[in-house]
């Protein structure tokens, strides 16, 4: 399925490059946060891959649904979430998405339609085929977007439902980001086929490929999925060929990649190509995109300061919202 760009209105385009900067920025900050000892455990950064959650999430109504991963923040951010109560839930505190139980890898906000970030590799997969089930059943006109990695498609789980999927012809996007490692392994030694979108063939549904790299491109490949699905003709797959800057998680040596091919990578940055693409039409002015960095950066001080400020959960919270 080819990709035909259409025209965004300025307004829209400024609020895509103000969120990529949101995820980017709020990102710094967690990698700081943690080498300053306040956010414990571990956590995954989305650093290099912002235009995959922003492209896709730009196309979604606020109703419209997202599973998440591991690699969460990225997504939670694209689909509407409030950086503050992010960061408080990374650093423990009671005010936080999770009272401070979940931390990196759990943040939900039913509100904005995020049905939450998944530890298990390939584990939002039967979610999201579920919350598209409910909104059939309802009527809703409800899309869902299963994000995941090149390492999730190799997961049972993804070919169990996309069968189902395909079957009931269910509104459910399948967003597959190929960063090129799951861990430390790369996606050429772990999947035995080079085109990773042409597993969509056999489950009957379109199969597209798209640079992660180019936030309209995946915005447009992501429109036209959302147009199928609520058209009533089922799934799709996308696979956005993307790349994370930063390790597995914070700590990860990275003995598995040159450092010449993450610099390679690096010259592509999605945040800098848009915002030269957003200068060289005409969209924007240098005032405005040096107004909307200003702007992200007191936005994340202020989530930051509010973290820090905010309580820690009281000790007799410890059973509260526990169902297992």
């Amino acid at each position: 399925m080819a990709v035909k760009a259409l025209p965004l209105a300025k307004t829209t385009m400024l609020e895509m490059y103000d969120r990529m900067l949101t995820i980017r920025r709020f990102e710094l900050r967690v990698i700081e946060l943690f080498r300053e000892g306040v956010i414990r455990g571990s956590t995954h950064t989305y650093i290099g891959m912002e235009a995959n959650a922003v492209g896709c999430c730009t196309a979604l109504r606020p109703d419209d649904y997202i599973t998440s991963t591991h690699r969460g923040h990225g997504h939670c951010i694209a689909k509407g979430g409030d950086v503050r109560l992010m960061m408080a839930e990374l650093l423990g505190k009671a005010t936080g998405y999770c009272k401070g139980k979940g931390g990196s890898m759990h943040i939900a906000d039913l509100d904005v339609g995020i049905l939450g970030a998944n530890g298990i590799v390939g584990g939002g997969i039967g979610i999201a085929t579920g919350a598209a089930l409910s909104a059939k059943m309802r009527g809703s006109g409800q899309v869902c977007v299963c994000f995941f990695g090149e390492g999730g498609i190799n997961q049972g789980t993804f070919h169990e439902n996309a069968n189902l999927a395909s079957i009931w012809k269910l509104p459910v996007i399948y967003f597959c980001e190929n960063n090129q490692y799951a861990m430390s392994m790369s996606v050429k030694r772990a999947t035995a086929v080079a085109d990773i979108a042409s597993r969509a063939a056999a489950y009957d549904m379109p199969g597209v490929n798209v640079d992660g790299m180019d936030v309209l491109a995946v915005y447009e490949a992501t429109r036209q999925a959302v147009e199928r699905a609520r058209a009533g003709e089922g799934p799709s797959l996308i696979v956005a060929t993307t790349y994370r800057f930063e390790g597995h998680n914070i700590g990860d040596p990275q003995p598995y990649r040159s450092r010449d091919e993450v610099e390679e990578w690096r010259k592509r940055d999605a945040i800098e190509r848009f915002g030269r693409f957003l200068i060289d039409e005409g969209i924007a002015t240098r005032a405005e995109i040096e107004a909307i960095h200003q702007a992200v950066d007191q936005k994340i001080d202020e989530a930051v300061e509010f973290a820090r400020q905010s309580p820690e959960p009281e000790l007799s919270s410890l059973e509260d919202d526990v169902y297992a």
